[in-house]
């Protein structure tokens, strides 16, 4: 055992042991025939600060080990995030009764998996195509059950530590720069493009394939939730600037169709419905930048859902892009997008305008009204912006900007029909 085994009970309350970790390894190298792992040391310590998280509890492990196969030794040494329930029982609570958790562990465990194997199978002109998301070890899921006799939930996500690799966070209050903003665009168009060509090349329903998905009406209940209490903080703040009555007005006339607006923008739209991060923001995104790169690997997928693409677009450009970054470069953030998803595709063996009928234009007209919705959702968070002068000033110039371009009100989803 470590010499941090009294830490890593003290900070976790959980048992990161020799042997589980053995396992763990073992599922690593099954590639190997029956290899003889042995555990020479590891450490474990918090993953992340407390306020980072409210889904998870989040352990660092750094684990060193020798392996043994075909009369030949090797020591190696690998640096882990384990996800694990929160500790505290009303967040437990909240989280497993919600699914967030089968969620995130269904994904890595199963779409990644069918994506990886369809993009090897697939990608035929030498273009590389890369998830960018944490390489996954393991993952288990256990509901709990009450017959025939109590069990707890379980549920254990075992991920590549990519902060050791060079990847960093970003600063909410500031916002992405262009150049980070670009590489999260290029980086969900590349999980968007092999989501839609697996559907339509493999003729595959992915809502039947993967009942997981966070579902349009249950999805649409809890973001309704949290815009009901998200909606009077916002009118107290707004009262308080002067100036502001016309968008106050707006929104007290939008309250009445929030439910139905979530739940119009949220349903997927064929033919190009795909799978969505559908919590597509800068504090699920870490970056790695040198002078020549910028490359993006998103994180946290337990919203994971079958919807627009432009879902996550819209949310990530109102919630994490400084508002004249927005203004000059929208455009040009959804050209990038929309050339890494078309060109993603046909090396797929998908062409999207041909064979699907959808162009560039489309994509503009769905990311217009998905801003509504992306509204929406961080109203349902504006806490996190109210108290802090550079993100209230962005929330002020987000819905001054939305206002004018008549965006504010229910007609947005008439252009549905």
């Amino acid at each position: 055992m470590s010499d941090s085994e009294d830490e890593a009970t003290s900070e976790s309350d959980w048992p990161v042991s020799a042997e589980w970790l053995q396992n763990i390894l073992k599922n690593h190298h099954k590639d190997l025939e029956d290899p003889a792992i042995t555990i020479i040391a590891f450490s474990v310590k918090p993953g992340c600060e407390p306020s980072e998280s409210v889904l998870s509890h989040i352990v660092a492990v750094t684990v060193q080990y020798c392996i043994k196969n075909d009369g030949s030794s090797n020591t190696h040494s690998l640096k882990l995030i384990i996800k694990m329930l929160p500790q505290d029982p009303f967040s437990r609570f909240f989280v497993t009764e919600a699914q967030f958790d089968l969620r995130e562990i269904k994904f890595y465990t199963e779409v990644v998996p069918d994506l990886e194997k369809f993009k090897q199978e697939n990608t035929n002109d030498g273009q590389e195509m890369r998830l960018p998301i944490p390489k996954c070890y393991y993952g288990h899921y256990f509901a709990g059950t009450n017959e025939p006799e109590p069990s707890p939930p379980e549920s254990v996500l075992v991920l590549e530590n990519i902060k050791t690799c060079g990847y960093v966070s970003s600063d909410f209050s500031r916002g992405l720069t262009l150049r980070q903003t670009t590489a999260a665009v290029q980086a969900i168009a590349q999980i968007h493009a092999l989501s839609l060509s697996y559907k339509i090349l493999k003729a595959n329903s992915l809502t039947d394939k993967y009942a997981f998905l966070f579902q349009t009406t249950r999805a649409s209940d809890s973001y309704q939730q949290l815009i009901e209490r998200g909606l009077p903080q916002l009118s107290q703040f707004l009262e308080t600037r002067p100036g502001l009555a016309d968008i106050l007005a707006a929104l007290n006339d939008l309250r009445p169709h929030t439910k139905a607006i979530i739940e119009s923008l949220l349903t997927p739209k064929e033919p190009m419905a795909l799978i969505t991060h559908t919590d597509f923001w800068c504090n699920n995104l870490m970056f790695k930048e040198d002078d020549t790169v910028c490359q993006c690997s998103i994180l946290d997928w337990q919203m994971v859902t079958y919807s627009r693409a432009t879902n996550d677009l819209a949310l990530l450009l109102i919630s994490s892009v400084p508002a004249e970054l927005r203004r000059l470069h929208t455009e040009k953030l959804l050209d990038a997008y929309w050339e890494t998803m078309i060109s993603s595709c046909r090396s797929l063996g998908l062409n999207v305008e041909t064979t699907l009928e959808y162009d560039r234009k489309q994509l503009g007209e769905d990311f217009k009204r998905s801003q509504l919705l992306a509204l929406l959702l961080c109203i349902g968070s504006v806490d996190l912006a109210l108290g802090n002068a550079q993100m209230e000033e962005r929330l002020l110039e987000l819905l001054q900007d939305l206002h004018t371009e008549g965006l504010l009100c229910a007609d947005v989803i008439k252009q549905e029909n």
